[in-house]
């Protein structure tokens, strides 16, 4: 969804949604043209636009082309969004008049550089970079069980026992696949609204969790709910995506080349053994242009 903000001084901005999220093109100006108060009232489904957040089109630092910041529904600012990163890619596409053509450029987040391209067949493909595995680092005050890493580790969630895998993709991700002694997970059947709100605010998070619920089909394929620090049950999570990869080949439930299904569509998740970087390849679509008065 591409939606063109004026203000009072008629000057034109830009903004994409895929995935509930709205892009804003801010490349003339370091600062959010957007408060977060603004961002709040812009992705309320009832009085606003409808989003799960609203992401800036920035220029690049430290020898970047671009800079990417978001602001979610709650007004929170997130360290990066996969999604976000797919549709920014397109986004400028969009913007540079890059139809057709195989491009890629960089991309500062607060989780650091990412490296989408713009494929000939309009798919993006985004180097997500390394999995943090390390406990300290994810953040979770959970105790490291492989390697210093949290791999089907035991958390207790209102009286139920889950095992959990913690990744960080530049943001801190819980894993599972099912509860302790309990059948694998029936990802559809999950209440996401009643269950993640107690995942994201458990005391094992210091900076709070994105956790992904996952249900195997296969070895090369997953299916996944996500519940996103921020913003809730959303459509679509691509570091979530990228997460749970990790998770699965870590606890010997999948290959490292996965199709993972999310309500919003499927996503093709490579995690490389010899460079150990995560790659993620997906669409990014306009579903509509308008215009709002700020």
């Amino acid at each position: 969804m591409v939606i063109g903000i004026e203000d009072k001084k008629q000057q034109q901005k830009h903004m994409w949604l895929r995935f509930s999220r709205l892009r804003v093109d801010n490349r003339d100006s370091s600062e959010p043209k957007i408060r977060p108060e603004q961002a709040v009232k812009l992705c309320d489904r009832n009085f606003g636009i409808g989003a799960d957040g609203v992401i800036f089109a920035l220029p690049g630092v430290n020898g970047t082309d671009y800079t990417m910041r978001i602001f979610n529904s709650d007004g929170s600012e997130p360290e990066m969004c996969g999604n976000g990163v797919r549709c920014f890619a397109r986004f400028i596409a969009e913007l540079e008049n890059l139809h057709g053509k195989r491009q890629s450029f960089t991309v500062h987040t607060g989780a650091g550089l990412i490296v989408p391209e713009i494929q000939e067949d309009g798919l993006v493909k985004v180097d997500m970079g390394q999995p943090v595995l390390k406990a300290a680092n994810v953040p979770t005050k959970l105790a490291s069980n492989k390697n210093d890493a949290v791999v089907k580790s035991e958390l207790v969630v209102d009286g139920v026992t889950w095992n959990v895998t913690c990744v960080s993709m530049g943001n801190p991700h819980c894993v599972t696949f099912g509860t302790k002694g309990g059948e694998d997970l029936q990802v559809d059947a999950l209440n996401l609204a009643q269950i993640g709100p107690k995942f994201e605010h458990h005391d094992v998070f210091p900076a709070r969790t994105n956790t992904e619920y996952v249900q195997v089909y296969s070895p090369s394929h997953l299916k996944m709910r996500a519940w996103e620090r921020g913003a809730g049950a959303t459509l679509a999570c691509v570091t979530g995506a990228c997460a749970t990869v990790v998770a699965a080949v870590l606890e010997g439930r999948a290959k490292r080349n996965c199709t993972v299904d999310l309500p919003g569509g499927p996503l093709e998740i490579e995690w490389r053994e010899e460079d150990n970087q995560v790659y993620m390849t997906g669409p990014a679509e306009v579903v509509f242009y308008g215009s709002v008065l700020l």
